[in-house]
């Protein structure tokens, strides 16, 4: 891309250069022409300047699409990074502004890059060819057109002062009405309900308002700056015809070095006028830039990894230390054990103890303070993130699906997926049946412009999801809180296929139903592991339990076993 951009600094110079050939023409008109009165001489020029603008036409033209390439070239290198922000944003920090807010900086990037603002700035640098041909001129006219770049300079500066704090304010406003916007549209049930829509838009448009008044404020002194710029340059050239008409008189000037001072001055001056014409757009591009960059630097860019084999036999959790996105405060706190291949592990604890927050740094969803988590004792980190999720599959206690067909989120979105590996991965999770009742089948388009599914049907297509291609390690967060009685029992044989196969389950669930099938237990509380080992060693159950319906919640109290 740097070459595209010296091919286009090397276009504009040979632009500027042939912009020089409005004024000679005119001067070749008025001091050679009309003198001899040659019509041959006329046609002859005519002819040769057609011939120059035709060319600087066409030069124009590829100058041009070759910003708008290099805009989109600049785009698609940002866009994977970009989407690597959107999707990772929420699993690092808390955020502070609407999701999609680093793609519309890309989009703003894209656009100033393509317009007319990076031209003017490939102009800037051939200033001193023009200054230096009107003091050829004369060199007053040469003193008055560096006097008139100086002031213009000193008006782009002021733009500068005036509009930068005033974008990045509406910037911030914009994300804060949007934000509002988002939370309108996913709790739109409770607005409705509540009588809360009322209040609801009264916060949406004051945040409007601050925006949109932020966005004048800006816009107003682009255009005020603009037009005292243009209107100093008609002052400009009317001044310069004056002086030249002076310097006529006193017989230091031609008649046609008149008319063309005049157009030399005005090309002069025509870059600084489009950058300040364009400030706005640049202020906002660099401002959109250093923002990218800055959040660039908590996803840096994968590196090249030898691929090992997969994981057949442990996972090892060892002390480790989390803590929600953008807090430091730990809420898990050097927990430790080990689960090895062909076992059913249960996470349980009181509400607020810490279980999500612990199967999600397992799965690597929330990076790890302190502490490792190891398959087969490497490092999750070993492995490149799409192999690694490739041996992990991963229910979370809020279920989220693709605007995409069945077929797509049981497939994890892999547009090589193989249809019997998907259908496996529903027989398995005991969803294949519903599927196949749904008006397309696999093929059913779900969520946004497709079928809007029950929470459990929801959910069970998820666990399918978790499931497909045999995972070694299954990582289930509440997966039954939706489900029925049917649904209760295609999770258990769910995850009794994957010990037999020698898997690895680890489920956070609050009903009694699951003990029978747990081969270890892991008791959470405060964050910290209090207790881990074998089922019936940790819970010691009571009569009670197994009497206890399968919608029946667990109590932990540690040291005491469950309560139901």
């Amino acid at each position: 891309m740097k070459k595209a951009l010296v091919v286009a600094g090397f276009f504009s110079g040979v632009l500027s250069l042939l912009s020089l050939a409005s004024p000679l023409f005119m001067l070749e008109i008025y001091d050679r022409v009309v003198p001899s009165k040659s019509t041959s001489t006329l046609i002859a020029l005519l002819a040769l300047i057609s011939v120059v603008y035709a060319f600087y036409g066409f030069l124009d033209i590829i100058r041009s699409r070759l910003m708008i390439w290099f805009g989109e070239a600049v785009d698609v290198s940002l866009s994977r990074r970009v989407f690597a922000v959107i999707a990772g944003t929420p699993l690092r920090a808390r955020i502070l502004h609407d999701a999609l807010k680093p793609a519309q900086e890309m989009d703003q990037i894209r656009a100033f890059l393509a317009g007319t603002g990076l031209v003017a700035l490939f102009e800037l640098p051939w200033l001193p060819v023009f200054l230096a041909v009107s003091f050829l001129m004369h060199p007053l006219i040469g003193v008055l057109v560096s006097g008139s770049i100086v002031l213009l300079i000193g008006l782009t500066v002021t733009t500068h002062v005036l509009i930068k704090p005033l974008i990045r304010d509406a910037s911030l406003a914009l994300a804060r009405r949007n934000r509002y916007g988002e939370a309108a549209y996913g709790s739109a049930e409770a607005l409705a309900a509540m009588g809360m829509r009322d209040h609801a838009l009264e916060m949406w448009e004051e945040a409007h308002r601050s925006y949109v008044d932020l966005q004048r404020k800006s816009a107003s002194a682009t255009s005020i700056l603009s037009g005292i710029s243009k209107a100093f340059r008609l002052i400009l050239q009317s001044v310069v015809l004056a002086l030249g008409a002076w310097l006529v008189i006193k017989g230091e000037m031609t008649g046609g070095a008149i008319v063309a001072g005049s157009i030399i001055v005005s090309r002069a001056l025509s870059p600084v006028e489009q950058i300040i014409a364009n400030w706005r757009a640049l202020s906002s591009a660099r401002l959109a830039w250093s923002r990218l960059q800055e959040i660039f630097l908590l996803f840096p860019e994968d590196t090249a990894r030898t691929v090992i084999p997969g994981p057949r036999k442990t996972l090892s959790v060892e002390s480790i230390v989390a803590a929600p996105p953008g807090d430091r405060r730990p809420s898990i706190q050097g927990v430790s054990f080990e689960a090895k291949a062909g076992t059913i592990v249960g996470i349980i604890g009181p509400s607020g103890a810490g279980k999500s927050s612990l199967v999600r740094a397992i799965v690597g969803a929330t990076p790890l303070l302190r502490g490792s988590i190891r398959l087969d004792g490497a490092d999750l980190e070993q492995w490149p993130a799409t192999v690694r999720g490739q041996h992990i599959g991963y229910l979370p206690q809020n279920v989220e699906l693709f605007p995409a067909t069945v077929a797509q989120n049981i497939a994890r979105l892999d547009p090589r997926a193989d249809d019997q590996a998907v259908i496996a991965a529903a027989v398995a999770a005991g969803v294949h049946d519903l599927i196949v009742t749904l008006p397309n089948g696999y093929d059913t388009l779900i969520g946004e412009g497709g079928l809007n599914l029950s929470a459990g049907q929801l959910q069970r297509i998820a666990l399918a999801r978790a499931l497909y291609r045999d995972p070694f390690l299954v990582v289930l967060d509440e997966p039954n809180s939706n489900l029925d009685a049917e649904g209760d029992k295609a999770l258990t044989l769910a995850m009794e296929g994957v010990r037999r196969r020698g898997g690895i389950v680890l489920i956070v669930a609050h009903r009694t139903n699951i003990l029978p099938i747990l081969d270890d237990v892991l008791v959470i509380e405060n964050g910290m592991a209090k207790a881990f080992g074998p089922r019936d060693t940790i819970l010691k159950p009571q009569s009670s339990v197994s009497r206890a319906p399968a919608n029946t919640s667990l109590k932990v109290v540690a040291g005491e076993g469950v309560q139901s």
